[in-house]
């Protein structure tokens, strides 16, 4: 009998990583081939607890040095530096490489490593970087990792976030200067990619999507040595295994038909949102005092749980993210395309049309801006393309979308504007 405990909404590693073992093993294949890997999937599906498993077994083997590094609050080229170099700190033969690189700033304090904060660590090492300096320090922290002993993985996770503030700042405006930092920045890492081939293997993710972001701008061609690597949604079997194994931990019956039932009510099986299924109807049985789930009890929770405020809640994650790839105005015209798609079932390219017409996509050609938007939202898991138009993916972000904005969205056909 399978046993797995909650994640909670956090990542995980070891006996509580679940339904991936085929991921893991095409991923430490590529690595082992020294490919460098852009990790692309949709938000909540797990790419950070296969960035940490993958990087846990292979250090468990002895056979990497991996580095996880987190890049969602880098504002800068020298932040990224920094962050890149700070991760080195719990090695110690690596890091008293690196810190060669910062002796200046830090003097005694590179032997003396343990002794400093992260935080003080971090100011110390930003306060050393100016413009113009941090691509040649950048050059010497790589040039430290590939003389490691063990060929290094370097996890960059939301490197899509820090280019995407690189490019258009506070304003989610694209301007030439921006475009060059960000080019210079990508380009800089493709070259010690190629530079250091076989010594240091990258893998980017993030919780938005890198492609659509470097298509606006032009700069798709930094990233083309990047394997893409799709990380899917778990199929029918394993998020039912997975809702079983749960149920076993926590003393849940699940009666006939239950777990079927929340896998359909789902209908697309993010690992999250299945844990999140499974911490509703624990919470259910718990306050009743009755720890069986049937179907109807499944449907119960859906209806009043999971489409609940709490529930709906999780939305403004999917919202954040839009704001923070098409700023205020797109990303409102975005969020009128998912309401239409929602509310009706289908976004069709006449409720498109009608949209569009109501909106200020801007001075550029406001077709290619709606279909610059609308990659954006299949490429990020959103919506997929259907006959006459395109649904969503997820039956529960559909559900979640139409609790929220239905009351008071106007369906396109009834607005009174053809096109």
């Amino acid at each position: 009998m399978k046993k797995l405990k909650r994640a909670s909404g956090k990542w995980v590693v070891g006996e509580d990583f679940w339904g991936r073992e085929a991921d893991v093993k095409l991923f430490v294949e590529l690595l082992d081939e020294g490919t460098h890997i852009q990790l692309i999937a949709q938000r909540r599906m797990g790419k950070t607890s296969l960035m940490k498993e993958v990087a846990r077994r292979l250090e468990q083997e002895g056979r990497y040095l991996c580095l996880y590094v987190d890049l969602q609050k880098r504002t800068d080229c020298e932040d990224a530096v920094v962050a890149l170099s700070v991760a080195t700190r719990p090695h110690a033969r690596l890091w008293r490489n690196v810190g060669e690189v910062f002796r200046n700033t830090l003097g005694k304090a590179v032997e003396a490593v343990d002794s400093i904060g992260a935080d003080v660590l971090t100011i110390k090492l930003r306060d050393d970087l100016t413009a113009g300096s941090w691509k040649a320090k950048g050059d010497r922290v790589f040039a430290a990792l590939a003389a490691s002993e063990l060929p290094v993985v370097l996890f960059l996770d939301e490197m899509p976030i820090l280019v995407n503030r690189l490019l258009k700042g506070d304003d989610y405006a694209t301007t030439p200067e921006r475009r060059r930092t960000a080019d210079e920045f990508l380009s800089w890492l493709r070259d010690n990619r190629q530079r250091h081939q076989g010594q240091v293997r990258t893998v980017v993710s993030g919780s938005i999507g890198l492609e659509p972001i470097l298509g606006q701008a032009g700069l798709s061609g930094t990233m083309i040595d990047l394997y893409p690597f799709k990380l899917q949604p778990w199929d029918d079997d394993t998020a039912a295994g997975c809702l079983e194994a749960l149920a076993n931990e926590y003393g849940i019956q699940l009666k006939e038909g239950a777990c079927n039932e929340m896998v359909r009510l789902l209908g697309c099986c993010i690992p999250h949102h299945v844990q999140m299924f499974f911490d509703n109807v624990y919470e259910y049985c718990t306050r009743r005092q009755d720890m069986t789930c049937t179907l109807e009890d499944a449907g119960a929770v859906y209806r009043e749980r999971m489409l609940s405020a709490r529930g709906i809640a999780e939305l403004n994650h999917y919202e954040e993210r839009l704001r923070m790839v098409l700023g205020s105005e797109l990303s409102s015209f975005a969020v009128e395309l998912l309401s239409e798609a929602a509310v009706t079932g289908r976004l069709t390219p006449e409720a498109c049309e009608t949209l569009r017409k109501e909106y200020d996509l801007g001075d550029s050609d406001p077709g290619s801006t709606q279909r610059e938007i609308l990659e954006i939202l299949v490429h990020d898991g959103y919506l997929r393309p259907a006959p006459r138009g395109y649904v969503f993916v997820s039956k529960l972000l559909r559900d979640w979308w139409e609790g929220r904005f239905k009351l008071f969205y106007t369906p396109a056909q009834k607005r009174g504007t053809k096109s």
